[in-house]
Parts: structure tokens; C-alpha cells; sequence
């Protein structure tokens, strides 16, 4: 019996997803075993037991922003480890809140996803970013629907060979047009009201239909990407774009190119970027002068003792 693929869950639906990256993970067949801790960063040394959304290190809250995004695929969250949109407006909500947390990191690592969901994610990272900093590192992916998500954050850094962009969406359609398996042509017929319900790519009118969701899907990215990262909208599809035509968005772009269209604010390395952050947020106490802490310690005992 063939293994059903991840890729079954995001047939048919509009996605907001770089197909580029996200076909290796499309072709993953679904989890059915037990999830393994889930590294989030080397060199922090801080692990993700299955089904934690994030973690917290020296006051600093990590998120990662992993693999293809979903509304809420909990199965995948758990097996796999990959963010849902439920789950990041969440536990986004729950780190504002949390007086512990100075700020939170979201670790960016992911080709995108469904279109489905997506705005509500991104409004719970614009909110928490107005109660406490939000810092998106992505290293090395935050293409379409994760860049949705980070563009929202306070800042942006982007390590050596990372990339950002894929700003736009894309539905993948079929219509039956030979006998199936059975020697049976198929035939799919809306009710009289209901053309919209499955348009047929095949014809001008389908494709038409088609379209027009998708533009309305773009503009509420665009209009998502031009308030978090404030560039104004009318400048946004030519900074986007990869010639003169405003309409040949959608590329990625990586380091010193990322940075001048105003995708991301630093280029960084991921050490870099935590010794900053761990210098702003939780520096590390001053080892004492002259005599070891133990030392010290006892003789503050006996003075106590006296």
C-alpha cells in the first residue's frame, strides 16, 4: 500500500508557498511514529520535546517557524515539528503575556503554505511585537507565507546564503479531461448559483475565477508585508519585482539584494545574532575579580556566622 504524502493535504487549496523549496517536503510521506525532540538552535543547545512550540533561554523566548505551514495539521506540529497557524497565534499570545520572557525570536525555516489561516497568525506576531520586541532570524528560509509571518516582526536578519521572498500566491487546479481507471469520463456539475464553487482551469472563465481569488489573496499579502515592514504600497511591487515590469514578483532575494529592497534590516551571522540579542536581553553576570565565586561564598557564610 502506497504511504500517503504531506503533499495530499495541500491539493487543490491556495497556497502562499515556494514550490521550489516546499516540493522536497511535499513528497515526505505522512508521520504515523513518534516524534523526536526537535533541535531549535545549535548554538543556544536548546531541543524541542514533540508537540513544544517554543522555548525559553536567558528571558528570551525561541519560536521556530518551521517546515510547511498549515492552519492547524497538529499532526504535523507534533511528528514533524512544523508550525501551524493555530499554534503560532498561540503561543504568541502566551509570550506576550509572560512577564519572564523580555523577547522573542521567531526562527525562520520554511517555503510557506496555506493561504487559509495565515492572517491571524501574522496579527498575533504584529500584536506581540507591540508589547514586547519580536526578532525574526531567518536561517536560512522564510519564503511566502513564513515571510507573511516575519515580515510583521520588529526586525529582520538574514544569515550568510539564507533567503526571503516568494511574495505572492498560487493554486495548483486539475480538471478531468480523459477517462479515468474505469474507462469513465468524469464530469463535475455546480448547481445553478454555484459556477464559482469549482471553476475549470481549462476554460478562460475558470482560469478568470481563479485569478481573481488569487489577486485578492496578493493584495492582502502585499498590504500585510507594506504595514510590517513599512514600505509604502504603491513602492512594493517594484522593489519586488525582478525587472521593470512591476508584474515579475514572486523571486527571492538573498543577502546585500534582500537588504536594499527593505526585505530584511541586518545580515548577520546565527552567532552574531544571538550574542546581540543575549547582550541586550540577558547578559551574562561578570565573573567575580581575584578569588573564585566559591571563595567568596564561604567567606560571606562566616561573616554570617560571626
Amino acid at each position: 500500500m502506497t504511504a500517503q504524502t504531506v503533499a495530499s493535504l495541500f491539493t487543490g487549496t491556495p497556497l502562499a508557498m515556494s514550490r521550489t523549496h516546499g516540493a522536497p517536503l511535499m513528497q515526505m510521506a505522512m508521520p504515523d511514529g513518534a516524534g523526536q525532540p526537535q533541535a531549535v538552535e545549535a548554538a543556544l543547545s536548546v531541543r524541542l520535546e514533540p508537540g513544544e512550540r517554543y522555548a525559553i533561554s536567558r528571558n528570551v523566548a525561541i519560536v521556530p517557524v518551521r517546515g510547511l505551514l498549515t492552519p492547524n495539521a497538529f499532526v504535523l506540529e507534533r511528528w514533524l515539528g512544523w508550525s501551524t497557524y493555530h499554534g503560532l497565534e498561540a503561543t504568541m499570545q502566551e509570550l506576550s503575556a509572560n512577564d519572564d520572557v523580555a523577547a522573542i525570536v521567531l526562527l525562520c525555516d520554511s517555503p510557506g503554505g496555506y493561504v487559509l489561516g495565515i492572517a491571524g497568525a501574522s496579527a498575533a506576531v504584529a500584536a506581540a511585537k507591540a508589547v514586547k520586541p519580536v526578532h525574526a532570524l531567518v536561517h536560512p528560509l522564510s519564503a511566502s507565507a513564513c515571510y507573511h509571518i516575519a515580515s510583521q516582526a520588529t526586525d529582520i536578519s538574514l544569515t550568510p546564503g539564507s533567503v526571503v521572498g516568494s511574495i505572492g500566491c498560487m493554486q495548483i487546479a486539475a480538471a478531468p479531461v480523459q477517462p479515468g481507471m474505469f474507462g469513465e469520463q468524469t464530469f463535475i456539475i455546480t448547481s445553478s448559483s454555484a459556477r464559482a464553487k469549482r471553476p475549470d482551469p481549462s476554460s478562460d472563465e475558470g482560469r478568470t475565477e481563479i485569478l481573481r481569488g488569487l489577486d485578492e489573496m496578493e493584495a492582502a499579502f502585499h498590504a500585510a508585508v507594506s504595514a510590517g515592514r513599512g514600505i509604502p504600497l504603491a513602492e512594493l511591487t517594484e522593489r519586488l519585482s525582478t525587472t521593470d515590469d512591476p508584474a515579475d514578483g514572486g523571486a527571492i532575494f538573498w543577502g546585500e539584494d534582500a537588504r536594499s529592497r527593505g526585505l530584511v534590516d541586518r545580515l548577520e551571522t546565527a552567532r552574531e545574532f544571538w550574542e546581540r540579542i543575549g547582550a541586550i536581553y540577558a547578559p551574562r553576570p561578570a565573573r567575580p575579580a581575584g578569588r573564585g565565586a566559591r571563595a567568596q561564598a564561604a567567606a560571606a557564610a562566616a561573616r554570617l556566622a560571626i
